[in-house]
């Protein structure tokens, strides 16, 4: 069993797999440009000749790149808006004769990317992320501009150059060590090379949304967004994260913020330009926001996961997160830390011998004892590393083991009785339980005139800092007041 350093060995994951961000950095290059052509997944007739090459290569690729982002995702009416929105942006652009074809992928990652071909696709979570269609204009003449201005074919060339320098040292001059060291400084003159793209590709998208009518402004917005809503990511706070995505691609900091309000300022004054954010609104409402639930979900303390059938609950000040491996938590600023993850186990092996197994590297147990947990069999344990004690827990479901982990920094027998009501707290959910669970979803709401951000945040169907996700979700600063009558996004079933 492969061991996964340094907490746990042969993890499976509680949630649907995602793509890690250099992975994709590996498909999409410097902002997610690779060739592709578009698929119409219909069947292909059998007396209809088959082509070769290029052609099946680039639409296995798409194939790929969708699957890898959850799939598409179907929403008529923000399918509409989008592809309206590039009919119209399209005459705005330096290749007025250049074909797109837009597909919105089922993620909630922050992300957008297009391929020299013409296909852009925009997530979920970057359409629940924008307020208004001018900041959308932004991102998709951003993407656009990277098709225009031949950019994934300029950073191939470059990067083949450098290849091959690399590969004239090390083979034809006997160099090897001058080709790495040519290679490494290659590397970091492709990724500012890409940065040039970025800031380029900013440049000519805002002067396109400006021609088709848009504020130009629109992209400095939803960059602050983005910003705002990374930060707010960083402090522990799971969806917001999903918006890091996109910086994985795409450069956003301070200073392109600025560059993007002075490409603005170029243009036209603040206030020029369509935003038309009572449609954008409209045509987003009702999209999913977040994970699949039915792959494994948070709500506050509560961990769901529908398919595997079971639920649990932290105990009091965790704050929880669904990631790729497992379910993890923090409590007392990082002072307490939990896990739970499957494995598959032969009903033949022990629990408690399973305990004492050393899963946990550089850890040993220092003592196991069997019990049941609502019925099903089970084990704990109690293990010591270099300055942390482990309470574990393991509870079977026919070959499936679910193990719970809390470390702490010293012996504490509320921990030691927290954890066991965690452990407790591991069980089946009845079928009615799996029936009642439903995605979160992005609600419109009109503000009235005693509305507050307060007061629409408790709308949110989110237990955890629901106000300042009310404000990031909106693009709203800490004190700014509502607009009566105006629509504002909540998260709501």
């Amino acid at each position: 069993m492969q061991r996964i350093s340094p907490w746990l060995a042969g993890a499976r994951p509680l949630a649907v797999t995602r793509v890690s961000v250099s992975l994709i950095t590996l498909i999409l290059g410097a902002c997610a440009v690779t060739p592709n052509v578009k698929s119409t997944g219909e069947a292909v007739p059998r007396e209809a000749p088959r082509v070769t090459g290029l052609k099946n290569a680039v639409e296995r690729e798409h194939v790929r790149l969708v699957t890898a982002f959850g799939g598409s995702y179907n929403a008529p009416a923000a399918q509409r808006m989008l592809e309206e929105l590039v009919a119209r942006l399209v005459p705005a652009t330096d290749s007025p004769n250049q074909n797109y074809r837009v597909t919105i992928l089922d993620s909630p990652l922050v992300n957008a990317f297009a391929l020299p071909t013409g296909n852009i696709y925009v997530t979920r979570g970057l359409l629940a992320l924008a307020n208004d269609a001018s900041e959308l204009g932004g991102v998709m003449a951003h993407e656009m501009a990277h098709v225009t201005a031949s950019h994934a074919m300029a950073r191939d060339e470059l990067e083949k150059r450098t290849d091959l320098i690399s590969r004239v040292n090390a083979h034809v001059l006997n160099d090897p060590a001058g080709g790495e060291a040519f290679r490494a400084n290659a590397q970091g003159t492709i990724a500012g090379f890409s940065r040039e793209q970025e800031l380029e590709a900013d440049r000519i998208g805002i002067r396109t949304s400006a021609r088709a009518g848009y504020d130009p402004y629109g992209s400095a917005r939803f960059l602050e967004a983005l910003d705002r809503s990374v930060r707010f990511g960083k402090s522990g706070n799971g969806q917001s994260a999903n918006a890091a995505n996109f910086l994985a691609t795409h450069p956003s900091t301070p200073q392109r913020i600025a560059l993007a309000l002075r490409a603005a300022r170029e243009v036209s004054a603040p206030g020029v330009g369509e935003r038309d954010r009572n449609a954008y609104l409209a045509a987003i409402d009702g999209i999913t926001w977040g994970d699949d639930p039915m792959n494994g979900e948070v709500r506050g303390r509560v961990f769901r996961h529908p398919r595997l059938g079971i639920t649990f609950t932290a105990p009091q000040g965790f704050t929880l997160d669904n990631s790729n491996q497992a379910v993890l938590g923090v409590s007392r600023g990082g002072e307490l830390a939990l896990r739970l993850d499957a494995v598959e186990l032969a009903p033949s092996e022990a629990l408690d011998t399973f305990l004492s197994s050393g899963w946990i590297d550089g850890v040993s147990t220092e003592s196991t004892a069997l019990t049941t947990v609502n019925g099903q069999p089970a084990a704990t344990g109690v293990a010591r590393g270099n300055n942390w004690i482990f309470y574990l827990g393991a509870v079977r479901f026919d070959t499936t083991v679910f193990r719970l982990v809390i470390a702490t920094r010293q012996r504490d027998a509320q921990v030691e009785r927290d954890f066991q009501m965690a452990l407790e707290s591991v069980r089946k959910m009845s079928p009615a339980e799996i029936r009642a669970i439903k995605p979160l979803r992005i609600r419109i709401v009109t503000a009235t005139d005693s509305d507050t951000s307060e007061t629409l945040a408790e709308r949110m169907a989110l237990t955890s800092m629901a106000l300042e996700r009310f404000r990031v979700l909106n693009g709203l600063r800490p004190g700014e007041k509502l607009v009566a009558g105006q629509r504002y996004k909540v998260v709501a079933e």
